[in-house]
């Protein structure tokens, strides 16, 4: 399903166009891996965020062509500095919260904001001005509003599955676990150091 998540933030309701800056946040999730590859086979160029740079090599690897630590780094000012102080198109970010007004204060006239979750758990900060005067768009976004629209989840099974057959598309598994070490997995999991999904045994 990471596929089909990625697939309706970037394709189909935020109409990702080649040559455009791209920001990721949440990067190394298994949507974050989907979303660079989906990202990558339009043409766009793709900025991930992490927390921290100690994953940054590997999302190089996985197809990112710039990464920002939103912990470590200037976020506005890296974002302006990577697109040549143009903004990015679009966003697509499971996190919000506060340092939302870092991105949303970074992207470009007419841009989009699509955030699919909350794990920051705070509210979304929200600058009124950029947004006004850059016609910017702030939209949330759930897997829902693509399975459960059958029209809608036949185009993103196909690009998926064309996507898979292509092999622009590759599921990125982590670790696999057997079913007895269910706690363990579930201890890797909360250590925060997968990229990509985790997988249990039944």
């Amino acid at each position: 399903m990471m596929f089909v998540t990625a697939y309706g933030g970037l394709i189909e309701f935020g109409k990702v166009q080649k040559g455009d800056f791209v920001v990721l946040g949440g990067a190394t999730s298994s949507v974050g891996i989907a979303a660079i590859q989906i990202a990558k086979m339009q043409g766009a160029n793709v900025i991930a965020l992490s927390r921290t740079h100690a994953k940054g090599d590997v999302l190089l690897q996985k197809g990112a062509d710039f990464v920002i630590a939103t912990k470590e780094d200037d976020v506005t000012a890296k974002l302006l500095e990577i697109t040549n102080g143009k903004g990015v198109n679009l966003v697509f970010d499971p996190v919000g919260g506060k340092e939302a007004a870092k991105i949303i204060n970074a992207m470009t006239q007419d841009g989009k904001y699509i955030i699919y979750g909350a794990l920051s758990h705070d509210d979304i900060a929200v600058p009124v001005f950029p947004i006004l005067g850059k016609h910017l768009t702030v939209r949330g976004y759930e897997l829902f509003e693509i399975t459960t629209v059958p029209e809608k989840l036949a185009q993103a099974k196909k690009f998926v599955f064309d996507g898979l057959a292509s092999c622009q598309l590759k599921p990125e598994i982590d670790k696999v676990f057997a079913f007895d070490e269910m706690a363990e997995a579930h201890r890797y999991m909360e250590s925060n150091a997968q990229i990509g999904k985790i997988l249990v045994k039944v």
